[in-house]
């Protein structure tokens, strides 16, 4: 039987095995001198073993969830030398055989739940349930905000999943069901390595002045600050249009505006979570946070405030509804309001990002209401006229998939781009888990 040493991944990784894995590999009953035989996948791999406050961990020296990067006592110093380079994946722990199969991608969003079968090539195509996937190579979620621990993609383990649910208040819109389905994937596929990987990501880059908050150091040290979000529809919008001076409208049930300077991310609407910015379908855009002050003043509780901040207001709080195509066909003057203060505010948005860069040359409309609206692109660039953008009418109006709907006088580029969050998820699983 083949044998192959664990290879050490890089530290940057930020993540965390433990005897989680050693408890589904089954034993061969070998040893060595440097720790236990397992068989995991394809190959034999030998997995060195120590213990670490009472738990049995795997030896890799990878970083845990307190930036903790040291060896854990016990561990042998060679590890990380791998004696066959074709004979497995991230420590062998992953078979490149295997890893040539699709990758699952589970996207709980605000609004929906989507699962994609994503394959080496980069196609997709839409899995209708856990129990109906295909034979995957690995599973990958879609994580909205990871705090400040969790940034760069991480396999999830129990520790992850405990952070991720002490995070849920900062984004309950989305890591509440992202947790859940979490749960529910690792239930189903409970053989398969699971991946998390964040939206905030992307947005790493924020200088300082695009990032702080001007509150008291008090506060600033408890970790408040913008973050930024929609980094993996960002990171692939920026990817499709490689333009200097870059603005992404991220425009769907929760909505952001992005300035991205040669392909970094240098500024953006929400913040320390995904309340900031500009107005969404239940979200409510700029609100003074003196009037939100007066109103706990005046007995409104915390729960009903965040209630109605996350799920009531935004455009289901002026009309009625968050569903933009029901907008546009409702004549009502609520409605006509509606869609004009969230053009109004979008625009507002994309010049202030068009501040941030210098200049423009570009804008991207991505997410599903940045996709599929005619109407509200048309109404955002409108205002932005004096920006040079020019929308040339037959092209917004007719646009579906990838297309550019800027007309010939305009000087800045209008580009419409799906949001393939998807594609992003499926590379950085594979990077992870894949050392070529």
């Amino acid at each position: 039987m083949q044998e192959a040493a664990l290879e050490r991944p890089p530290d940057e990784l930020g993540t965390t095995l433990d005897a989680e894995l050693v408890h589904h590999a089954r034993p061969l009953g070998l040893g060595g001198a440097h720790g236990d035989m397992e068989r995991l996948g394809d190959v034999a791999v030998r997995v060195p073993v120590c213990e670490q406050n009472g738990r049995r961990l795997l030896a890799l020296g990878q970083r845990v969830l307190r930036h903790d990067t040291t060896l854990p006592a016990g561990a042998a110093p060679d590890i990380g030398r791998s004696t066959d380079p074709h004979a497995a994946m991230y420590g062998g722990i992953y078979s490149r055989r295997a890893m040539r199969r699709p990758v699952l991608v589970v996207n709980a969003g605000s609004t929906s739940l989507k699962l994609t079968a994503v394959a080496i090539g980069e196609e997709s195509s839409p899995v209708e349930s856990l129990e109906a996937a295909p034979r995957v190579a690995a599973v990958g979620h879609r994580i909205v905000h990871g705090g400040e621990r969790l940034q760069e993609p991480t396999l999830i383990d129990r520790d992850v999943v405990d952070e991720l649910e002490h995070l849920v208040d900062l984004a309950p819109l989305h890591n509440a069901p992202a947790v859940a389905a979490i749960a529910a994937a690792r239930r189903a596929l409970p053989d398969l390595p699971h991946v998390a990987v964040f939206d905030t990501a992307f947005h790493h880059s924020l200088p300082a002045v695009a990032r702080t908050y001007l509150l008291p150091s008090r506060f600033r040290e408890r970790g408040i600050r913008r973050f930024g979000f929609h980094g993996l529809s960002v990171q692939w919008a920026a990817e499709r249009v490689p333009v200097p001076r870059l603005v992404v409208c991220h425009l769907g049930g929760g909505s952001s505006i992005t300035a991205v300077l040669d392909g970094r991310s240098i500024d953006t609407t929400m913040g320390f979570t995904p309340l900031e910015g500009v107005p969404g379908a239940t979200r409510p855009g700029p609100v003074d946070p003196g009037s939100l002050l007066y109103l706990l003043r005046e007995g409104v509780s915390a729960a009903e405030l965040d209630r109605a901040l996350e799920h009531e207001s935004g455009l289901t709080g002026l009309a009625g509804t968050g569903d933009v195509a029901a907008l546009e066909r409702d004549p009502s003057p609520h409605a006509a309001l509606a869609l004009d203060v969230y053009a109004y505010r979008v625009s507002q948005a994309v010049a202030a990002m068009a501040a941030a860069l210098g200049g423009l040359d570009a804008i991207v409309f991505t997410g599903g209401v940045g996709e599929h609206s005619a109407i509200v692109r048309a109404a955002v660039c409108r205002r932005l006229g004096f920006l040079g953008v020019v929308v040339d009418e037959s092209a917004n109006e007719t646009a579906t998939g990838e297309a550019a709907v800027s007309s010939g006088g305009s000087t800045v580029r209008v580009e419409v781009v799906p949001a393939r969050e998807d594609v992003v998820i499926a590379r950085a699983v594979r990077k992870l888990l894949d050392t070529d």
